[in-house]
């Protein structure tokens, strides 16, 4: 069983020679140099698990976070800019997406060229824009943008229809918006207060740059940011945009018009090449009714000075030093609290990522991930599948009926593992040796194509929604399917020389964790073919929400920074996952192991090396300003709190570890969240 389970990953642990040295590496998974020996789990389990680590990996300056997914992912940047070198420095005439690639990565490089060119290679778009001179020209600023990736005023995407999953469906989303949070041009908390004062300033530097006299750029800070105001006092927050139901409005062509007249929508979609758009899902339509108004009363110089502003926004980190450095200011000083920006080969392997991102994972996977690695990796999903219905059907708090679809829905979720069965063509994407911020544009405009095209169609189920070079996994609800892109599976992650714990308590915990999304506080309003549709008895889902509000109050309750308490209601998803991939990947490590007498390792037993192994995932060093960022923006918890949030809810873990009554990590079972 053991060997059936591991996974041959060419990014694995380089192991030399010698059984000694073989030994040493293997059993390094669970290291004591990246704990805090001084702490007893019951304290504090987290700062137990990964107080060595924290101390040895202070904040990199050019970092607002340095955690175990930033230090895998810095690894795979520098490995994808090995593999990028060597194609830039040799002509590829027999491989033109290898020389694209090169191509492009080399226009980020020249900074001579950059900085000799300036402004001028955005001049004659600029130009358009000043030229306008009514409403309809605006319009069709607002269309030629969107088609080359900068979307003022509101993001058009393509997306599944959550009400009719074979099909793929243009959606419309709030947007428009330079900051990342509509609460910070609304709320009046010090920090959003400060982020306000620093942003207006960051628009009047950025106007400046562009030519303007200061006090022209002062009043174009102004405008936009009047402009900006009113379009967040019209979005919905976070936690509004989590409710499925509320964010499906779907139209057809003629309602829109209705819903949006100052708009000239046909003109719009014929602009962006798809003329017959057919239904489409409006998320917010109290934000649109207000572009409408915006539209009407606005004047045209005014639109002009906004569609400026998102012209150099949207490009500024493409330009020259100039640009790039008053960018930084404002996105990475004072938001996430960096020191320093990052070098200039991460910035551009990431745009090239963004460009050519399934070319490049090609080349990356094709060095670092044999084609045998999937089979593994499916045959650990199986066995996690089983564990979680398992748990399903012992559930004491869900009806028969309500389990039988659970289980319909765990039986039909699709797996992907690695990299696509099929890669995406970029043939017709032309990369030149004029402009960086050009072969952006073109990249830009290249992939919102390849989106537009799939859109009034059915859904094409090779689409992955990351690459395989991504730190990362995710489950999409509509799809019901579980992707895990090669990227992340590698240590801490997996092991191929550690021990079943290590990795059911790694990898394993990850594979739950998707696997459970299906089954969160969203993912369990689809049903199993995608749809946004109840399949729960009415008492159950009165249950379920009971159950939830528990965790709610849990992480409510976790001071973050200062007086700043953690959003337990936008992390209500994440925590659900992170429980439920903890209890059903224990689950499939005692079932895989039950007649098997497993050594003890480091002094460690293996229940123990498994909530170690968890735990390193989240190890991580946060800056003030990027935890008061996260906090309101993400839905994710804070490292620590992924931690020593979902573990006290553990009757296994507070076991393992003596955790007893009294003791910070310690729960009584009345009080314990108990889901899935």
């Amino acid at each position: 069983m053991k060997n059936s389970l591991i996974i041959l990953l060419a990014l694995g642990l380089l192991l030399t020679s010698g059984c000694k040295e073989e030994q040493k590496n293997k059993n390094m998974a669970i290291d004591p140099l990246n704990m805090d020996l001084a702490v007893k789990p019951g304290t504090d389990f987290y700062q137990y698990a990964n107080g060595g680590w924290m101390k040895r990996n202070p904040i990199p300056a050019d970092k607002g976070r340095y955690g175990t997914f930033d230090e895998l992912q810095e690894s795979n940047n520098k490995i994808i800019r090995k593999l990028i070198l060597d194609l830039s420095a040799s002509e590829h005439q027999d491989d033109l997406i290898a020389q694209k690639i090169g191509d492009f990565y080399a226009s980020g490089m020249d900074t001579v060229k950059i900085e000799q060119q300036r402004l001028s290679p955005l001049l004659e778009y600029f130009d358009q824009i000043n030229s306008i001179q009514s409403k309809d020209e605006i319009e069709k600023a607002i269309t030629t943008m969107h088609a080359y990736g900068i979307q003022p005023l509101f993001i058009l995407f393509g997306g599944v229809d959550a009400k009719n999953s074979g099909m793929f469906i243009p959606q419309i989303y709030q947007g428009g918006m330079g900051m990342s949070d509509r609460d910070y041009y609304l709320n009046d908390d010090s920090r959003s207060k400060e982020i306000r004062t620093a942003y207006r300033l960051h628009l009047k530097k950025m106007f400046e740059l562009l030519g303007d006299e200061p006090d022209v750029a002062g009043k174009n800070a102004n405008t936009v940011m009047e402009m900006e105001i009113r379009l967040a006092k019209a979005s919905n927050t976070r936690l509004e945009n989590r409710d499925p139901e509320k964010t499906y409005n779907k139209v057809n062509l003629k309602s829109l018009l209705k819903l949006v007249p100052e708009f000239n929508w046909q003109a719009y979609f014929d602009g962006i090449g798809l003329s017959n758009p057919g239904d489409l899902n409006i998320y917010q339509p109290a934000f649109l009714k207000e572009v409408n108004k915006m539209l009407a009363t606005i004047p045209v110089e005014d639109w002009k000075t906004y569609l400026r502003w998102n012209l150099i926004n949207a490009t500024a980190n493409y330009l020259n030093d100039d640009f790039v450095k008053e960018d930084f200011n404002f996105y990475g000083k004072v938001v996430r609290g960096m020191e320093v920006n990052e070098p200039r080969w991460k910035r551009v392997i990431n745009a090239t990522n963004n460009a050519l991102g399934e070319a490049v994972g090609q080349m990356f996977v094709k060095e670092y991930f044999p084609p045998e690695a999937k089979e593994r990796m499916i045959q650990l999903v199986e066995n996690l599948e089983v564990s979680l219905g398992n748990r399903i059907n012992k559930l004491d708090w869900m009806s028969d009926v309500t389990k039988e679809n659970a289980l319909e829905k765990l039986a039909a979720i699709q797996v992907k593992i690695g990299y696509p069965d099929k890669w995406r063509s970029y043939t017709d994407l032309k990369i030149e040796n004029n402009a960086f911020v050009l072969n952006v544009l073109a990249a830009n405009k290249f992939n919102f194509e390849y989106m537009r095209d799939k859109m009034n169609k059915p859904v094409d189920p090779n689409d992955w929604g990351m690459t395989p070079q991504t730190v990362n996994a995710y489950y999409s609800p509509t799809r019901n399917e579980i992707v895990f892109p090669a990227g992340i599976l590698q240590p801490p992650f997996f092991y191929k020389d550690a021990d079943d714990a290590v990795n059911y308590g790694a990898i394993g915990v990850v594979i739950g964790h998707e696997m459970t999304h299906g089954f969160d506080d969203q993912g369990r309003q689809y049903d199993k073919d995608g749809n946004l549709k109840d399949w729960w008895t009415e008492e159950d889902a009165k249950k379920f929400k009971e159950r939830t509000e528990v965790l709610v109050k849990q992480f409510d309750s976790f001071i973050v920074l200062d007086t700043i308490h953690a959003n337990g209601k936008l992390t209500l998803g994440e925590n659900i996952a992170d429980l439920g991939g903890l209890n059903v990947s224990y689950d499939a490590f005692k079932s895989a192991n039950k007649d098997k007498d497993l050594p003890d390792i480091d002094g460690f037993t293996p229940d123990q090396r498994f909530y170690l192994a968890y735990a390193h995932l989240w190890a991580q060093n946060v800056r003030d300003k990027e935890i008061m960022r996260r906090t309101k923006e993400d839905p994710h918890s804070l490292g620590k709190f992924r931690v020593n949030g979902p573990l006290p809810n553990l009757i296994t873990f507070q076991a393992v570890f003596n955790i007893k009554p009294g003791d910070p990590m310690f729960l009584p079972i009345e009080k314990q969240a108990k889901i899935w």
